[in-house]
């Protein structure tokens, strides 16, 4: 007799950069999921002589905080991060931490909530009165975090060591989508990226984009999710590939029952 589980197929939809989809189709696997990798840009690291002399100042801060994995690599092309530092070194959450310590950076604090507001209720955050505070990060984005640290006291000194290019979506990759199983749920970790794809997607698809079901990495991304006209929104245990699945999967798929 075969006792082999079957599994309930769905789709689930990448916001990813290009080339940054690897992780989420492995998280995706043995889950039913079909991933389709959507990415609205791609990422850039500035190597310019201004971008040094931006990032050369932000390391020497007192506190210094790291917005994403990208922001470390693109860091570590211009500087040797194992070098030794003067302030408190900060990553936004685990991903980011780790990207550094692979870096040889040593003394790393990030929080157990992997998002900007986690970040920002770190002691070493919490009162920046005639500090520096810098942010290695990209243009856009995270801006609340800039704006609390700011608000808080502290000299900012932002590096923006890589900018993201928005991408238009391949014809081919529409049509994947067009002819994608139900149910669908988007993985969201960027309000930017989700604004790129509702401002491009053909009106086709429109309606059944916000048909799917949103898991955000963060509350404050699913009221985003939520105003951009999405019903069903639900927020993931954080922003790691395993927790978006875990999520999308649980809120798609009921359990078999037994």
């Amino acid at each position: 007799m075969n006792t082999e589980t079957k599994v309930a197929p769905w789709t689930l939809i990448s916001l990813r950069p290009r080339g940054q989809h690897a992780p989420l189709r492995r998280a995706a696997k043995g889950t039913g999921a079909t991933v389709i990798a959507l990415s609205p840009w791609a990422l850039q690291a500035r190597r310019d002589a201004a971008t040094c002399v931006d990032l050369d100042a932000a390391l020497a801060a007192e506190r210094v905080v790291f917005s994403s994995p990208a922001a470390v690599h693109a860091a570590a092309r211009l500087v040797d991060l194992a070098a030794p530092h003067p302030g408190q070194w900060l990553a936004v959450g685990a991903g980011t931490a780790a990207a550094l310590h692979r870096q040889g950076a040593l003394d790393i604090a990030a929080p157990a909530r992997m998002d900007s507001e986690g970040l920002l209720a770190l002691p070493a955050l919490a009162d920046l009165r005639g500090l520096r505070a810098g942010l290695v990060t990209a243009p856009g984005g995270r801006g609340v975090i800039a704006d609390t640290l700011q608000q808080r006291g502290a000299q900012l000194l932002r590096a923006n060591v890589y900018a993201r290019r928005p991408l238009p979506f391949a014809p081919r990759t529409l049509q994947r989508l067009r002819h994608a199983v139900a149910p669908w749920a988007l993985a969201m970790s960027s309000g930017e990226a989700l604004a790129l794809l509702l401002a491009q997607l053909p009106d086709d698809l429109q309606a059944p984009l916000r048909a799917a079901t949103v898991v955000a990495a963060s509350e404050r991304l699913a009221v985003q999710a939520r105003a951009a006209g999405f019903g069903q929104v639900h927020v993931a245990a954080g922003p790691l590939p395993a927790q978006l699945v875990a999520a999308a999967h649980a809120a798609l798929i009921p359990p078999a029952s037994s």
